[in-house]
């Protein structure tokens, strides 16, 4: 097994001594992929920034809009792929909308990257299950090209996608080319298909289970996704005797400053932008509510 020095990609500080202080970051595409969900790729104006800003899969960014504030946001780039990141936005609110109203080339800020991100470290060497549904794809799929552009250091990888309708599949096209893939197993499904031209999996995202083979020995599960989706994933998971240590939740909770200072966040005893957030199972059961 590597060590975690000689992997590249990993947590680096916040950008400078001041966690507060956004650095400049342009705007160099925007991706329609589904109504009010858009791809946002940005790089830093400052090009050594850029090509030397570094996170774990899994952390987020405070994104400021001038005149309108910020909001935290997952990293949907892996850290395999330098020099521009991609944050899947959706139009929620203030930020969010004045972020629309913008366009390629104009001009927002970056602070972080915050957060604990995934143990990547402990994934080495181990098969790997992604359980997402709805939404929960876009703070995975850091860790599913992480795990794809580094293949020869993990063993299998099972990817299991659900969505309403093929309309609302994030990341569809890209998606649909990882179903031929001959070294990982890409099952992807909708509750519905109203057009009946969709070629994959029709049926719940908990149904997927029945297509996969898996070990729960030497698997580690990454799931994110709205409530309905932990229950049943969490239902299926702990069926197969998946080990809590070993079910990986990304959960976002009203974070509004990224440093644990204005308690926005706090669920129990911890902050989701400290100690998450990324969560195991024992920590969802320790904290019920966190879900």
């Amino acid at each position: 097994m590597l060590e975690v020095s000689e992997i590249p990609g990993f947590y680096s500080p916040v950008l400078s001594q001041n966690p507060y202080q956004p650095q400049p970051a342009r705007i160099v595409r925007i991706y329609k992929m589904v109504p009010d969900n858009h791809l946002f790729t940005l790089r830093f104006v400052d090009d050594a920034l850029a090509m030397s800003f570094s996170y774990r899969p899994g952390q987020f960014l405070m994104l400021s809009v001038p005149g309108a504030g910020e909001a935290p946001i997952s990293i949907s780039s892996s850290p395999s792929r330098p020099g521009v990141l991609e944050l899947c936005v959706r139009r929620t609110g203030r930020v969010t909308n004045a972020l629309y109203r913008l366009k390629t080339n104009d001009v927002v800020g970056i602070r972080g990257p915050y957060g604990n991100g995934f143990p990547v470290e402990e994934l080495l060497g181990n098969d790997l299950l992604f359980a997402a549904g709805g939404l929960g794809m876009a703070p995975l799929r850091s860790l599913v090209w992480y795990a794809l552009d580094n293949r020869e250091k993990f063993n299998n990888i099972v990817l299991m996608y659900g969505a309403k309708t093929p309309a609302d599949m994030l990341f569809r096209e890209e998606l649909v080319s990882l179903v031929d893939r001959t070294d990982m197993t890409c099952l992807l499904t909708v509750d519905s298909d109203p057009g009946g031209v969709w070629k994959n999996h029709v049926g719940l995202l908990p149904t997927m289970f029945d297509h996969a083979t898996l070990d729960p020995a030497r698997t580690y599960a990454a799931v994110c996704g709205p409530p309905v989706v932990y229950k049943y994933i969490l239902e299926r998971l702990l069926r197969l005797n998946f080990s809590k240590n070993r079910i990986l939740m990304s959960l976002e909770r009203r974070m509004k400053c990224g440093v644990g200072k204005c308690g926005h966040c706090s669920v129990g005893y911890k902050y989701t932008c400290l100690h998450g957030p990324i969560f195991t199972y024992w920590d969802a059961v320790n904290l019920p509510e966190m879900i």
